[in-house]
Formats: structure tokens, sequence, C-alpha cells
């Protein structure tokens, strides 16, 4: 019998953001956003979680080597979203709210083209220890 395999690779990094629509009254975005709309920004100490799901492959008897799945995340995300302004730093988010939904979704979409095609990815990404989002879901 063939199993799919699910192999996760859990990263840690630290970035700031605020939460801010351009196109809506300072007054509007504080109402939407709160707090997280602070113009001098604030930080999370964000959790990934990545996750590659396929058949293992027979000669290797991975789904993926976990150390070239840490290298891809380390060189593609953590070096990028590490330490940094997400709205200021990180060409993804200069016209791009940086939720939690949208942070996913950007990881999620530079990991993609890294993966082979017949193996899933999924994204799970916390903000906080009780906050977190997926993708794709």
């Amino acid at each position: 019998m063939n199993f799919k395999v699910a192999v996760s690779r859990s990263e840690h990094f630290n970035s700031a953001h605020r939460l801010h629509n351009k196109n809506w009254s300072e007054a509007k975005n504080l109402d939407v956003f709160g707090k997280c709309n602070n113009p001098n920004y604030h930080g999370h100490n964000y959790e990934l979680e990545v996750k590659v799901i396929g058949f293992v492959n027979k000669d290797t008897g991975y789904v993926i080597d976990t150390k070239q799945l840490s290298g891809l995340i380390k060189k593609h995300v953590l070096d990028k979203f590490d330490h940094k302004n997400l709205n200021l730093d990180v060409e993804e988010f200069k016209n791009l709210n940086p939720t939690a939904e949208n942070i996913a979704i950007v990881i999620f979409k530079i990991l993609r083209p890294f993966i082979e095609e017949n193996y899933e990815l999924k994204i799970k990404l916390y903000e906080t220890p009780r906050n977190f989002v997926e993708v794709p879901y």
C-alpha cells in the first residue's frame, strides 16, 4: 500500500508591520485595525510551519529532504522577513496589507516554485500562540 506522507518544518522569525489601508481615512483604519494600525508599527514573533505532502520516493525514502526544505525556507523566507519591517523592507508588501493571511499567502507563493509539482504545499503561520492562518485551505 502506498501512503501519502506529510513532512513539516517549523521555523521562527520576528517582523514588524502596520495594518493600514491607504485608501481609507485615519479614523476608519483605526476603527478597523485598532492598535495594529500604530503609525510606528508593532512586532510579532511569528512561528511558521511549512508542510510538504506527497508519496515517499522509493530511491531516497524521503518525500523531501528536511535539510533541503530548511535551506529553502531560510534562503527565501527567513532571510527576507526576519528582523524586517514588512511594510517598508519587503517588496511584496509595498502595496499589500501585511496581515497574517497575506503573509502566509506570500510565503506560499515564494516557496511553491521550489517544491516539486507532484507535492502539495501547506503553510501555517502563527502570529500569536492563539492566532494562526493556514494556506491553502
